[in-house]
């Protein structure tokens, strides 16, 4: 009897051309192009350019001569979400024909005056694990009937996930494998801990959380290998795993490298780019040790 093929691991990197790569984007490219090579597996590079106001074909080109600077080598095509719009919007249509998300028409300026108030008030508002505020509940409450006529009558909305009918609906404690330099093994999920997520807006037809499964599970993504910073992000993907029926990769979540200010690198930060590194005079291995790699 013939023996079933094992599926190669398949690694991704995964930038997004609204800057210039700086060495945080290095060390993620390098470590699952390496981690890639190691296991005998695939790297792919995706092009995360979904907003398009950002996003442009010379921040494009920078990548791919960065990463070829690098020393690295991906499979080609390479994959735009730009080209894939409609798989998002199936993956949403399949949410709202299960009443899993809501149309959501509160303003940032009514989001936080509704934050202000309640603080005012003296009760602490919850934050996502980003620190961020929860969205308010009006929308989530909301009756069809009013939900209909807002939607009639064309008022800008985002689609937003309601996470307790989410977890319900799912009905078991969801889990993740984790080899990265945080926490490590069985990572218990908490979804719950980020609220009712935004899944798309009236100027992006999909959101980071939502085109990431999409796309991991479209291209055969086996192994998830990106910053600590997206650590607790994974739980709203397993989620949204288990509501689409998609497959589950394995995580590895490596250390930030930070500024002297000791925040997380920024795109905006340009003497940290991969490019200006190159212009100074850096080789690739001189890069590598700065990286500690």
């Amino acid at each position: 009897m013939n023996a079933i093929p094992r599926q190669k691991p398949i690694f991704r990197f995964a930038p997004s051309p609204n800057g210039p790569l700086h060495l945080g984007h290095a060390l993620s490219a390098i470590l699952n192009h390496d981690m890639a090579n190691e296991a005998g597996g695939r790297f792919l590079l995706r092009i995360e350019d979904i907003d398009q106001a950002r996003c442009t074909p010379e921040f494009e080109a920078g990548i791919f001569t960065d990463l070829a600077w690098l020393g690295l080598s991906w499979e080609k095509p390479v994959r735009r979400q730009s080209e894939h719009l409609p798989a998002y919007q199936d993956a949403l249509q399949s949410l709202i024909a299960r009443d899993l998300v809501y149309p959501a028409f509160l303003t940032r300026g009514e989001v936080k005056a509704r934050v202000a108030a309640g603080v005012a008030s003296g009760s602490p508002w919850p934050r996502d694990p980003d620190g961020t505020p929860l969205y308010p509940p009006d929308d989530r409450l909301r009756n069809e009937t009013e939900r209909k006529r807002l939607l009639d009558a064309g008022l800008k909305h985002a689609w937003r996930l309601d996470m307790e009918q989410a977890i319900a609906v799912v009905g078991r404690p969801l889990h993740w494998q984790e080899s990265g330099d945080g926490e490590r093994g069985d990572i218990l999920a908490n979804p719950a801990a980020w609220g009712d997520v935004v899944l798309s807006r009236s100027d992006a037809p999909s959101s980071y959380h939502l085109s990431v499964v999409v796309d991991d599970a479209a291209q055969g993504v086996t192994h998830v290998v990106r910053g600590l910073d997206l650590f607790h992000a994974t739980s709203v993907h397993r989620l949204l795993q288990a509501l689409l029926d998609l497959p589950q990769p394995l995580y590895h979540h490596h250390r930030l490298i930070l500024g002297e200010d000791g925040k997380k690198l920024s795109k905006s930060e340009r003497d940290t780019g991969i490019a200006e590194w190159r212009r100074q005079g850096w080789s690739p291995a001189e890069l590598r040790r700065r990286l500690g790699l």
